[in-house]
């Protein structure tokens, strides 16, 4: 009876096996290859005992912080007037262009006149026999031979008509549009030979000056503000000025829980366009804070935002801290003591009340 080659070789491979294991030389996991390598963990564990875990550590004190709330908005002008038609006409024409700076009673566009021209002559006319007839009547009355209540009928006439040439006269008046305030015409303009009607616009002045910077502050930063503040402005075209509060919101928006602010800009020559993009920043109250790395900030088990700081005994304590803000150099937090130590590597596998062996952090570390 043949034998399989595969049975062979695995009768061969077990005697090599069960041969090697009588010899007595086995490898432990973790154990190193001579004396002078790391011993295993549990080994390295059986030997500290109850030595308290190693942190690294670094004292950071209490800086003056100048702090600034930037704001991120647009410009607006100081008011946009639609200067509408009071009368029903066809514009005849139109001295001003769109662009052009105007001043208050500047003409803007020119309504066809119609028969109204006509009708202040025939108010006038009107007026003129009703003042003639009144006159008559009072010599009359004065003398006995006209009644008192003849004087005071043709009186109520003198006065319709005078109102009637009012009317007239103002009805005349109203096919010269002109600029109730000074500003810059925007675009577009009613053209010539469009027919306006009564509301219709003939054109769109800006007040660019003063111009204002628009922004929204979260309610957790508008205590900080007052109205008179001075404010820094940079818009995104390059130009740089200065500005104050001069508005703030009474009321928060209900949908994103922030006010409105308008900081004012002198805009003498419109410079300064309507629109653009604006950052603006405010000084707020000088303080001290202290000037941390992001990644040492960790959360508790409640979730709070805070730093592990070792207190005298060497004992983890958990500091909640607010953010303020930050730079190029790091995060600006409140909340600490003046001076802490502060955990810098190995606080996310610490807790609190937990006794540590602080590690001071040299300079060449923190660099």
């Amino acid at each position: 009876m043949r034998i399989k080659f595969s049975y062979l070789l695995a009768a061969g491979l077990t005697a090599a096996v069960a041969g090697w294991m009588l010899t007595g030389q086995t490898i432990v996991a973790g154990a190193g290859d001579n004396e002078n390598s790391t011993p295993p963990p549990a080994e390295r564990k059986a030997k500290n005992g109850d030595a308290p875990f190693a942190v690294r550590v670094r004292s950071i004190v209490a800086e003056p912080r100048h702090a600034e709330l930037e704001i991120r908005g647009r410009t607006e002008a100081e008011a946009r007037v639609m200067v509408r038609a009071e009368t029903s006409a066809r514009v005849v024409e139109r001295p001003a262009t769109e662009g052009a700076n105007v001043e208050p009673g500047e003409t803007l566009c020119i309504l066809d006149r119609g028969t109204r021209e006509a009708r202040v002559m025939e108010a006038e006319a009107a007026l003129a026999q009703a003042e003639l007839d009144y006159n008559a009547s009072s010599s009359l009355s004065s003398k006995g031979f006209t009644a008192q209540t003849r004087v005071a009928a043709l009186k109520a006439a003198r006065d319709a008509a005078e109102a009637r040439l009012k009317e007239a006269k103002l009805e005349l008046e109203r096919t010269v549009i002109k600029a109730p305030v000074a500003g810059r015409l925007e675009s577009p303009m009613a053209e010539v030979g469009t027919t306006l009607e009564v509301g219709d616009t003939c054109a769109a002045i800006v007040d660019a000056d003063p111009m204002l910077a628009i922004g929204q502050v979260s309610e957790r930063n508008i205590g900080a503000l007052r109205l008179g503040q001075e404010a820094a402005v940079e818009l995104v075209t390059g130009q740089t000025t200065q500005g104050k509060v001069r508005y703030i919101a009474p009321s928060a928006d209900p949908d994103t829980r922030t006010f409105r602010i308008e900081v004012e800009i002198p805009n003498p020559d419109a410079a300064i366009l309507d629109g653009v993009t604006v950052l603006t920043r405010l000084p707020l109250e000088s303080g001290e804070a202290h000037r941390i790395s992001p990644s040492i900030l960790t959360l508790n088990d409640e979730g709070v935002v805070g730093l592990r700081t070792v207190n005298d005994e060497n004992h983890v304590e958990f500091v909640p801290v607010e953010i303020l803000g930050g730079d190029t150099k790091g995060l600006w937090v409140s909340g600490l003591p003046k001076t802490a130590r502060v955990i810098t590597v190995g606080q996310d596998y610490v807790i609190e009340g937990q006794a540590v062996q602080p590690v001071v952090e040299t300079a060449e570390v923190s660099q």
